[in-house]
């Protein structure tokens, strides 16, 4: 046996020893011991084939043209501060304008010039207002507001993105579609409930300062200042568990909000044993918590997230460290869910889940047995029918195929990616080219032995001159994959994967594995006569 036939053949033993150790978690997980699940990943199913949850969320873009509109008004306080323009107020009114009330027309034209310069997107009109004040009003043109709107959607997008690869979903479908509305499909979710708690938080985390003259009853029969209210800070009994609320009056304006968050971390408070989720501000946020804490020393300011308080804590000097802690007697899977959202990012506007289906283990069930039927069919089929043409030589096709759909399987579960019912379609696609490449090969060989060639001239001559064939189909082919796993979405991403790892794994086993069988048989075994 020469040293290239030893050699090729320790690679394949390699290759077929390394793809039943990967697919050993698929076949036989509880079976293995940990180190080998550890090493290797089973094959992951798609929602078609293993079910899951399939959620369409619907954006409210409306509420992301308002909050675009609070953070113009935190600026345009600075700004005027800044410019020693004297001014009334700052507000947003009728949920879609920014009114500036001045004292008289020349600051309302120094008004006009800052907003021209600063925020040349807003439109500007000018209203008499009562008692002798001048009110500036601005609003969004209508292409700002479709962008702000169309960029709320593609962040609200990203943003899911985030939380469900925290979550922990393998392969996970998030695609946007028409109406401000994103499709979400999750394979295998063990937690359904947790998971809508999870994509649903809009997790606006913002800091209020707390009212603390207001009255509270008033403020619970409705009656409450202009620019305040009413919230409730949510309290739970250690002991018992039981959760209450009190109510607050807060701020309507944001001090600071959780944009500018660099960092959540869940900790633990040692003096209770209860875990908290510790937050850090970006430089622009420590500045400004820095500067807000040092205006509002001796009063409270409240933590709020989705509108509900978390603690409202007093503040006792002011805090230059740009870190702050959200505590309310969480459980540990409650404070590691509040910090994936906070890490991944809050959502620019409130989402609603317009629909929730649970796809059941059945259907999955019958597609898996119909997709393996269908597997099954085609290669008999192949292989019967390569047999009988071929003879002895379909004997070598017929092994290579078998290789070629255990490394099939075996890198699909190598790269981690996820096998669904337009994936077994590319798979059966597979089959068909894997023997397309020995036909090429037996054809050219069976041209040579009639032109009177010996059988080992003939094998060189028909690999030799069917490998550029091979080559080209199948790079042409791998290229069409590529640019479909590149631009398409959910199905076509999935016949695309086991469409390219198929014809990388048949080209090895149709030339190298084959050409490596009948060079066994030909300089080993001596044979001077091929079956073909």
């Amino acid at each position: 046996m020469t040293n290239s036939i030893k050699l090729r053949g320790l690679l394949v033993l390699a290759c077929v020893l390394l793809a039943l150790a990967s697919l050993a978690p698929t076949l036989m997980k509880d079976r293995l011991p940990t180190w080998w699940q550890n090493a290797f990943d089973p094959i992951h199913l798609g929602l078609d084939l293993q079910g899951g949850m399939h959620l369409v969320l619907g954006v409210e873009v409306d509420k992301a043209v308002e909050s675009r509109l609070d953070s113009i008004i935190q600026e345009t306080e600075v700004l005027l501060n800044d410019e020693d323009i004297i001014f009334k107020s700052v507000d947003r009114f009728d949920g879609e304008r920014l009114k500036i009330t001045v004292y008289d027309t020349d600051a309302g034209e120094e008004v006009d010039a800052v907003m021209r310069e600063q925020f040349p997107s807003l439109e500007p009109m000018t209203i008499d207002g009562s008692s002798g004040y001048v009110e500036k009003n601005y609003r969004f043109s209508d292409k700002e507001i479709a962008q702000i709107k169309d960029f709320a959607v593609r962040q609200a997008l990203e943003t899911m993105r985030n939380r469900v690869d925290q979550f922990g979903v393998s392969e996970p479908v998030i695609q946007r579609q028409s109406d401000y509305r994103i499709l979400i499909q999750l394979p295998g979710i063990k937690e359904p409930q947790r998971a809508i708690n999870l994509l649903g938080k809009t997790a606006q985390l913002q800091f209020k300062m707390v009212v603390e003259d207001a009255d509270i009853e008033a403020a619970k029969a409705g009656d409450l200042k202009p620019g305040t209210t009413l919230l409730y800070e949510r309290d739970v009994d250690s002991r018992t568990g039981k959760v209450t609320e009190r109510p607050l009056v807060v701020s309507d304006r944001s001090s600071l909000t959780g944009d500018l968050l660099s960092d959540a971390q869940v900790r633990i408070d040692t003096r209770f044993n209860e875990p908290y989720v510790a937050i850090d501000f970006n430089a622009a946020g420590a500045k400004r918590f820095d500067q807000i804490t040092a205006a509002n020393v001796g009063q409270r300011m409240a933590i709020v997230l989705d509108d509900t308080v978390y603690s409202a804590p007093t503040i006792r000097e002011r805090i230059s460290g740009g870190s702050a802690q959200i505590s309310g007697a969480f459980t540990e899977q409650e404070a590691t869910d509040l910090a994936i959202v906070l890490r991944a990012g809050s959502l620019p506007a409130p989402v609603n889940i317009l629909e929730n289906r649970t796809v059941g283990p059945s259907l999955g069930h019958d597609s898996i047995e119909q997709g393996i039927n269908s597997v099954l069919i085609g290669a008999v089929l192949v292989i019967i029918m390569i047999l009988v043409y071929y003879r002895g030589a379909g004997i070598v096709a017929n092994t290579a195929l078998v290789l070629n759909i255990i490394f099939i399987m075996a890198l699909l579960g190598m790269f981690k990616a996820t096998l669904t019912l337009p994936g077994i379609a590319g798979i059966v696609l597979t089959v068909g080219m894997a023997i397309d490449a020995n036909v090429l090969i037996f054809e050219r060989i069976r041209e040579e032995l009639r032109n009177g060639k010996s059988a080992r001239i003939a094998i060189d001559s028909g690999y030799a001159k069917a490998f550029v064939t091979i080559v080209d189909a199948n790079i042409t082919t791998l290229i069409a994959a590529v640019v479909l796993f590149q631009f398409g979405t959910g199905p076509v991403k999935g016949f695309a994967v086991t469409l390219s790892i198929g014809i990388l794994a048949s080209m090895f086993t149709a030339i190298f594995v084959s050409r490596l069988i009948f060079d066994f048989f030909l300089d080993v075994r001596n044979v001077r006569k091929i079956s073909i």
